[in-house]
């Protein structure tokens, strides 16, 4: 049995309690331990549920669902199809959307930044955001509870003083801090997402160091590099995927499949509505109409290319970003925070200008429904910088079955 969300949102409509956070109060708690009483994994033979039965005026068995199920000691109380997660550095909601639509329950989001708060309370008012530092936040009342703890944390450098670094070590780091919440909370699995230069990110050691640490708190750790333009998304993104599962549980995970094919952009903005989005300068726009769909600098007239490029014409590397014109049957370079930076453009196909804050967010593979709060610069920022959705679904739906799986496995041998 469990706590029914549905059966207790309409007993506060015939109370006239208008929110969770409302009813927190009353109850004397925070909306984090309210939101843990409601999540499925929740043992309602507590205090605290005599305590909310109290204000909303029913009797326990008015507010609960029951089901039949079995228990092990490696089992939580959770229905049959609902797989728990937290989420850290939560963003604009890209991995929190995708996996939303693979049937993951989220159950708390972590983010700093206030605009991606906006965007992610704006978008999902039921969300459990938590809007604060993340070092700030104590996870210990999900110990136990949690399927699967998620998040992207921003790659920083560590101190190589010593031979080998351990967990306390790599304080003062945003990944201390997503170690630290696999630590108190104990999921099944995690999934941690970066960029694909923490591979060679100081000749590989930190992520080694980063790998020490999550096995030292009991996890097999497995990682992949995945190209998102094989995942459904049109844009050549290429991520770190890193999948920790419990030493102590039978879990078999698999990285999705990717497609045959990478989708283009002319797939991603097919019907793309009409949005704001930012402007070239009259000098940049001069020059860019000059570049062919698929072209870059290489395809300017030599004085052109000098004089816009400038010390970066005489430098090393392919520097194939600048001036960059994307192909429809191909799928956009990578996205940054910025449409306009004179080092990562990203010129429309045909029109001589930006993406708009729209065409980004279908390059993402976000719905065109998932609004983003905040001027236009935090909007590109935020969309940027996120995961990709139909990516981070299809992630999703790999971790969610790996549980599933092993639930199953249990059950058979009780």
């Amino acid at each position: 049995m469990y706590l029914s969300k549905v059966k207790i949102k309409e007993v506060m409509e015939q109370q006239n309690i208008r929110t969770f956070a409302e009813l927190a109060k009353r109850m004397g708690i925070t909306k984090n331990q309210l939101s843990v009483m409601l999540s499925d994994g929740y043992n309602p033979l507590k205090t605290r549920v005599n305590d909310l039965c109290t204000i909303l005026k029913v009797h326990p068995d008015e507010i609960m669902d029951f089901f039949k199920t079995n228990h092990s000691p490696l089992l939580p109380v959770v229905s049959e199809e609902c797989v728990t997660a937290i989420e850290l550095f939560a963003g604009a909601g890209g991995l929190a959307l995708g996996l939303e639509q693979a049937g993951i329950c989220t159950v708390e989001y972590v983010e700093f930044d206030k605009a991606c708060c906006e965007t992610l309370k704006t978008n999902r008012p039921e969300w459990n955001v938590i809007c604060d530092d993340i070092h700030n936040v104590n996870f210990t009342e999900y110990l136990g509870q949690i399927d699967i703890v998620t998040g992207g944390f921003p790659c920083q450098a560590f101190s190589y003083a010593g031979k080998k670094l351990g967990f306390e070590d790599t304080r003062g780091t945003l990944f201390h801090e997503f170690a630290r919440c696999v630590q108190q909370v104990r999921p099944k699995m995690f999934l941690a997402e970066n960029v694909r230069g923490l591979v060679s990110h100081d000749k590989g050691r930190t992520l080694q160091t980063i790998i020490e640490v999550l096995k030292s708190l009991g996890y097999s750790i497995h990682y992949k590099i995945l190209n998102a333009a094989y995942y459904g998304v049109g844009q050549k993104r290429e991520r770190i995927v890193i999948i920790g599962i419990r030493d102590d549980l039978p879990i078999d995970f698999s990285f999705p499949v990717p497609d045959e094919k990478m989708t283009t952009l002319r797939q991603a903005l097919k019907d793309c509505p009409a949005s704001p989005g930012g402007e070239y300068s009259e000098k940049k726009r001069k020059v860019l109409e000059l570049v062919p769909a698929g072209g870059c600098w290489v395809d300017l007239p030599e004085d052109v290319a000098k004089s816009y490029m400038g010390k970066s014409y005489y430098s090393g590397g392919g520097r194939r970003g600048m001036a960059r014109r994307i192909s429809w049957d191909e799928p956009c370079l990578t996205l940054t925070c910025s449409p306009s930076q004179k080092q990562t453009e990203r010129c429309h196909p045909e029109e001589t200008r930006p993406f708009t804050v729209r065409e980004y967010a279908r390059i993402q593979s976000f719905p065109d429904d998932w609004k983003f709060c905040g001027g236009i610069g935090d909007q590109y920022k935020q969309i940027g910088n996120a995961v990709p959705v139909k990516m981070a679904q299809r992630i999703g739906v790999q971790l969610k079955e790996a549980i599933l799986r092993y639930r199953e496995t249990m059950m058979d041998t009780i």
